[in-house]
């Protein structure tokens, strides 16, 4: 195809010379110049020379947006031009590209320039990677490269070899090196010449000189974004002889381009054909507009019904000549943009007409199979059935809803089949028949720094969008092929704003408050997403991932803090982790992901005391308390940053003993060498009952692989790292069964990152535990994960601990809420979604468990009291106080001799019996006494308190 038209060419003026007219053809032929003997008896050699305005061959465009969406071209170029007087031999010389910042391992990918020779005052086009749209305007290049340059931000150097410039950590100060001829940073490049980087490009822009190609040496004066313009030696002008316009083509109905298979049989083919309007999407990227076939659409019977009657119209510089209602008759190409077939239309090749009938939105389900829809590709419908939201992590970046067709999220395969199993696989198979992403009619990154003050759709306090919830459509919508996805688009692009209103209701399943478990003592798991109180701004070192005005909101990386940035962003964390842990009102809980205070050299367990201490405030009284660090954990230096934790309330249950740990198998060849290490505390319930352990967990993650031979990713819906989790569940397994002694009930609580049918639950089933979820009946899930809904986070319980246990809930407030109202996302966007709730305080939802007291185990005792005699004389008879204690064989204790609230007197019971003489002065009147037996053990038996007996005091 050729290069720019006859505008574009106006704003790229180039001097030709006698010479570049006379070498055209060869131009056309080789893809470089051949002198001439008009030029010189040989080219000119140009010595290398760090980067100045001296150059005599520099860069004078630079554009990488070429075959994305949105782009105007189908490739990425680099343009050369020769401001010299002599032809340039570049033979010997290459042009390289590197990414705006360079990590420790980034090389420079090179097109060598190999017998090029560039005329002066010409061009030289540099051809590199085509990109997925292929069916957009080319261009011929003077030299085919195949380096895939980013449509935003890079660098480019022209070099005078075809040597690879200094990468990774050298890979800076590079247009001062001799070999370097022109130096083009822009958008983020973090080097450049001159004093700041060129600015940064879109798929749509390009960077260029001015047209006299000025250089002064400087990136940020010599170069502006604007739309891209290749132009090399072999554009060949204006043809002065060109061939006449093709006759008019007889239009072509959509459904024909369509076809009934997955690409269209008119690929490649201009075609013209007529359709209403029936979405339109001049802004946010999408860069076009439908068209359907007039009067189509609305009860369509899918098994008949076999071909799209729409079609996506691709028109970047032309989506603006058409409206909504529009009749219209387009001539274009036809393509497959990744799987959307779409007609690619040049500004001018649509026509208004006159009107004819609308189309009707298509009342259909979500098809199930790929062939239905794609016989609904491009179409208008108005989807009938329930639709459930799935997916709303990707809400907070790209403005689009994971959905689901049915009353239920689509569910983690693993979370209810075995890995591998033909069950496991049916689950899979019916996420894909039900799922669907609803979008926003726009291809917008609102994290881009760019599009910071803008606000996603859909994200809003107003009307929360929650996974769980049902959406019900109150606009037509268009079905749309995108990133490997089916998508309901809305007919123009969405404008967020917060309030909710965004042609979708949907509804909200919060609650304000877990369900009701009922029993005695309510036991809980709480993943708090990395609370440190140690914080990024305590250590010069932290990296920050900031707001959209560069303030940090948490630690990146750089130092060992994984959380708050600072005091600010802790007290908005701390304030939503404080309303969900008081709201659940656990009497345990075990908490993951807290800042392991010791292994970053601060006091043992500041940051558990920081937390308990907030709840405390929150309750206004000494509500919580938190087990200590055991003495058994390894050295700090073993441990990771974050680590697990228990706190309580003293009011409902009592630690009996010292906490425990497994801090015998963190090295690196061990179980926990890469997890936190499980910690433990024997409790029993503050009124009495029957003592229950508490281990509190968090194993290997998913993300990455560990060092054993089964920690790779095998595909079978576990991910990495299954082995080590094997490991630390049969570790844990084992442990609690050496440290459990006489106590039957066991509560294994935490993040396993194992979902409930997974091999490291496995371990921990076969040896007698059960899931509260199953055991339960417990409806929903703690995780949610790329729109799959399961469980990462268990209460496991032993036999004894299972028939305590009368209830049990999963409060869904994290998991399937937007990120963006997290406090990590504080200003990110250009409306605020902080508030101190419950809700999206962390990424896991707390699981809770209600169980009975139990039977108390420990001996019961019974306490008398008599007065020998019930008559004091004073100074005469005074009278004397038996307490009798039964049950106590062999235990000992003491009794207190209370008068009311006043303790009057203590002795140590022997044989059953204790004793005391009241004074020999006492007031007049009826005294009455209790006494109250203490146990020396209280873990060996009850204490107990007597009946009041009276003494008369006379004289």
């Amino acid at each position: 195809m050729n290069p720019p038209d006859g505008a574009t060419r106006a704003r790229r003026i180039r001097t030709r010379s006698a010479l570049a007219a006379m070498t055209a053809a060869a131009v056309a032929i080789t893809g470089f110049v051949l002198p001439t003997a008009a030029s010189a008896a040989q080219p000119a050699t140009i010595r290398p020379a760090a980067v100045s305005p001296d150059a005599a061959v520099v860069i004078t465009e630079v554009y990488g947006g070429g075959g994305n969406n949105g782009a105007a071209y189908n490739r990425d170029f680099v343009e050369l031009r020769n401001v010299g007087t002599t032809p340039a031999d570049l033979g010997t010389w290459s042009v390289q590209y590197g990414p705006a910042s360079f990590g420790a391992s980034t090389a420079w990918a090179i097109t060598p320039l190999t017998g090029v020779v560039v005329a002066p005052g010409d061009a030289l086009l540099i051809g590199q990677a085509t990109g997925a749209n292929t069916t957009l305007p080319s261009f011929t290049a003077d030299v085919d490269g195949r380096i895939a340059m980013s449509g935003t931000g890079g660098r480019v150097a022209l070099v005078a070899d075809q040597t690879a410039l200094p990468g990774g950590a050298a890979g800076t100060g590079i247009a001062a090196l001799p070999q370097v001829i022109d130096y083009v940073g822009w958008g983020a490049a973090t080097d450049f010449a001159g004093s700041a980087a060129a600015p940064a490009t879109t798929n749509a822009t390009s960077v260029s000189r001015s047209a006299t190609a000025a250089n002064t040496g400087d990136n940020r004066a010599d170069f502006t974004a604007g739309a891209p313009t290749p132009v090399g030696s072999a554009d060949p002008g204006p043809d002065p002889d060109p061939d006449p316009e093709p006759e008019p083509q007889d239009p072509i109905v959509i459904a024909t381009i369509q076809g009934t298979g997955a690409a269209s049989t008119y690929l490649g083919q201009t075609v013209t054909t007529t359709g209403v309007v029936t979405a339109s999407y001049p802004t946010g990227g999408l860069n076009g507009y439908v068209l359907q076939t007039p009067g189509t659409g609305g009860a369509l019977d899918l098994a008949v019904h076999t071909a799209s009657d729409a079609i996506f119209v691709y028109a970047p510089a032309a989506a603006g000549e058409v409206a909504l209602g529009d009749t219209v008759q387009a001539t274009g190409v036809v393509g497959e943009f990744n799987g959307l077939t779409q007609l690619s239309v040049s500004p001018g090749a649509a026509t208004k007409i006159a009107d004819a009938p609308a189309p009707s939105p298509a009342s259909v389900s979500w098809p199930s199979s790929e062939s239905q829809r794609e016989s609904l590709e491009s179409m208008l419908v108005a989807p009938q059935g329930t639709y459930t939201v799935s997916n709303t992590y990707s809400t907070n970046q790209y403005g689009e809803v994971g959905l689901a067709l049915g009353d239920e999220p689509l569910r983690q395969p693993t979370d209810a089949a075995r890995p591998g199993s033909p069950e496991a696989a049916a689950i899979a198979a019916d996420n894909a028949a039900r799922a669907v992403v609803l979008d926003d009619g726009a291809t917008t990154n609102y994290l881009n720094a760019a599009n910071s003050a803008l606000t996603p759709p859909y994200v809003s306090l107003v009307e929360p969008i929650v996974v769980g919830a049902t959406a019900t459509f109150t606009a037509p919508l268009i079905v749309d092929w995108r990133n490997n996805a089916w998508k309901l688009n809305p007919t123009a692009p969405l404008t967020g704003d917060g309030s909710g209103v965004d042609e979708v209701q949907f509804s909200n399943p919060r609650t304000a408050a877990p369900a009701a478990v009922g029993g005695d003592v309510k036991v809980a798991s709480f993943n708090v997403l990395n609370y440190f109180t140690t914080l990024g701004t305590d250590t010069a070192t932290c990296v920050a991932f900031p707001d959209r005005t560069g303030d940090g909101n948490t630690v990146r990386d750089g130092c060992g803090q994984r959380g708050a940035w600072d005091a600010q962003d802790l007290a908005r964390q701390q304030a939503k982790i404080v309303a969900a842990i008081s709201t659940l009102d656990a009497d345990v809980v075990g908490l993951m992901e807290i800042e392991n205070s010791a292994a970053l050299g601060e006091t043992p367990d500041e940051a558990t005391a920081t937390l308990v201490a907030a709840l405390n405030a929150a309750a206004g009284e000494q509500r919580w308390a938190y087990v200590p660090s055991s003495t058994e954990l390894p050295d700090p230096a073993e441990q990771d940053v974050i680590t697990n934790a228990i706190i309580y309330q003293p009011a409902a249950v009592t630690p009996v003993g010292a906490s425990r740990a497994l801090g015998t198998q963190s090295g690196d060849d061990q179980a926990f060498g890469n997890a936190r290490e499980p910690l433990a505390q024997v409790f029993r319930p503050a009124a009495g009952g029957e003592r229950f352990l508490f281990g509190v967990n968090h194993f290997k993650s998913k993300g990455s692989a560990g060092p054993w031979p089964g920690d790779a990713d095998t595909g079978d819906g576990q991910g990495a790292s299954n082995e080590s989790r094997v490991r630390q569940a049969t570790a844990l397994r084992d442990w609690i069964t050496s440290i459990q002694g006489d106590v039957d009930s066991v509560y294994l609580v935490g993040d396993f990152n194992s979902y409930g049918e997974e091999d490291p639950l496995q371990v921990l089933f076969e040896a007698g535990y059960v899931d509260a979820e199953k055991a339960l009946g417990i409806d929903s899930s703690s995780y949610s994960f790329s729109g799959l809904s399961g469980s990462l986070d268990h209460i496991l319980m032993s036999g004894a601990a299972r028939e305590r246990a009368v209830g049990g809930d999963i409060w869904n407030i994290n998991s399937g809420e937007s990120v963006a109202l997290e406090y990590s996302r504080y200003n990110v966007h250009g409306t605020l979604f902080s508030v101190p709730d419950p809700f999206r305080s962390s990424d896991h939802d707390p699981v809770l468990v209600g169980i009975t007291a139990g039977a108390d185990e420990r001996v019961v005792t019974r306490t008398g009291l008599i007065a020998l005699p019930p008559v004091h004389i004073n100074r005469v008879l005074p009278a004397t106080l038996l307490a009798t204690v039964s049950g106590t064989s062999g235990v000992a204790g003491t009794v207190e001799f209370r008068e009311g609230a006043t303790v009057v007197g203590t002795a140590s019971v022997k044989g059953g019996y204790a004793t005391l003489r009241l004074p020999s002065t006492l007031s007049r009147g009826i005294h009455r006494y209790t006494v109250v037996f203490v146990p020396a053990d209280p873990e060996t038996a009850l204490g107990s308190t007597s009946r009041t007996a009276a003494v008369a005091v006379l004289f």
